[in-house]
């Protein structure tokens, strides 16, 4: 992967560290997509803008502090109604005077590289302090993380089986996405086992509600049955993933997950897979706005409860493992399929900024 990496803040064009150091850096709401076809249309533009618009209206409203970058905000900035479109504005006004600063020349990146951008929208105390009460948003400051990204298929789509494993506790304000968990889940990296994708989350050990950095679907069998999973119709058959009630965030390819199942007819329960039910799962995959859906290969966790891990070595954790195909089944391969042709009729061209 070439190393071409721009911020974007304020009309100045900074070199960048790398995005998990720069949102290490600076608390606030923010989202993550990339380009496709070439670096010429963003992945599901407007749906991130919503995310983010919600994100921020929930963090102003029961956990400030998460979006300020010094200091608490006024209180009755909470109960204020944040206009998606003021967000949206405000967003899309930066990328426009960004893409004109910032060129990432087709000939600076590796063959088959596309764009990742990451939206940072954060609360500046001392610019609030100096606002009239009202509805002016003048006071949320936009920062913009650019850098290349080699997603490994169509539309980023791995053939790799990821590697899950259970080793923490669901996230507080989980509804929203902001900068602070990157900084929180850092003590979690010590229990990764070798060669893991992914880590997962529970509050009991037994029902598994997200990844870190995504969201976790499993496909279960309805019933206990010793019939292949491609002699039974999708009738037989639900995709499972956590609720957002239980805590979990509303990921864009989450939703994309749940209106494809909706659709294509394929039965869908908001439930978090329960690890004791796992003899009933056929097909598991996780979602990101990266890599959009990875199928996974095996699921580690760990032999007792998880308050056991901090009272042993990483090196002496004992794990039981689930194991699926190396390749995706049909009920995930169909989810992917559909995916893929919404995000190539939802691409935001760059020359619409």
């Amino acid at each position: 992967m070439s190393n071409c990496r721009f911020l974007y803040h304020n009309g100045v064009v900074l070199e960048a560290p790398p995005v998990t150091t720069f949102l290490e850096s600076h608390t606030g709401a923010y989202t993550t997509t990339r380009t496709i076809n070439n670096g010429t249309s963003f992945l599901f533009w407007e749906r991130h803008m919503k995310r983010l618009s919600s994100s921020i209206r929930i963090l102003l409203k029961s956990n400030p502090e998460l979006l300020f970058s010094s200091g608490s905000s006024p209180r009755f900035w909470m109960n204020q109604p944040v206009p998606g479109s003021s967000i949206y504005d405000r967003v899309n006004g930066s990328m426009s005077e960004a893409l004109k600063s910032v060129v990432v020349k087709e000939s600076e990146r590796l063959y088959g590289e596309e764009l990742a951008v990451t939206v940072l929208v954060t609360g500046n105390v001392e610019k609030l302090n100096r606002l009239d009460v009202g509805n002016n948003w003048d006071f949320l400051d936009v920062w913009l993380h650019i850098g290349a990204y080699s997603p490994l298929g169509p539309l980023g789509v791995g053939e790799n089986a990821a590697s899950l494993a259970l080793v923490g506790r669901g996230r507080d304000v989980a509804a929203a996405k902001y900068s602070d968990w990157v900084r929180l889940r850092k003590p979690l990296e010590k229990f990764r086992p070798p060669l893991t994708t992914e880590l997962l989350l529970s509050n009991d050990g037994d029902h598994l509600l997200e990844g870190c950095i995504t969201n976790f679907f499993v496909v279960c069998r309805r019933v206990k049955s010793s019939e292949n999973l491609y002699g039974g119709s999708l009738s037989e058959f639900e995709v499972q993933t956590a609720p957002i009630t239980d805590g979990v965030l509303a990921g864009v390819i989450r939703d994309l997950v749940i209106e494809v199942c909706l659709s294509e007819g394929i039965p869908y329960r908001e439930r978090a897979p329960s690890w004791s039910e796992r003899e009933l799962w056929e097909e598991a995959f996780i979602t990101s706005s990266l890599r959009i859906l990875q199928h996974v290969g095996t699921i580690k966790v760990p032999v007792g409860s998880m308050e056991g891990l901090a009272c042993n070595k990483p090196e002496e954790i004992q794990w039981k493992e689930k194991r699926f195909k190396e390749r995706p089944g049909m009920i995930t391969e169909l989810i992917k399929k559909a995916i893929m042709e919404r995000g190539i009729k939802e691409g935001f061209p760059l020359k619409a900024f």
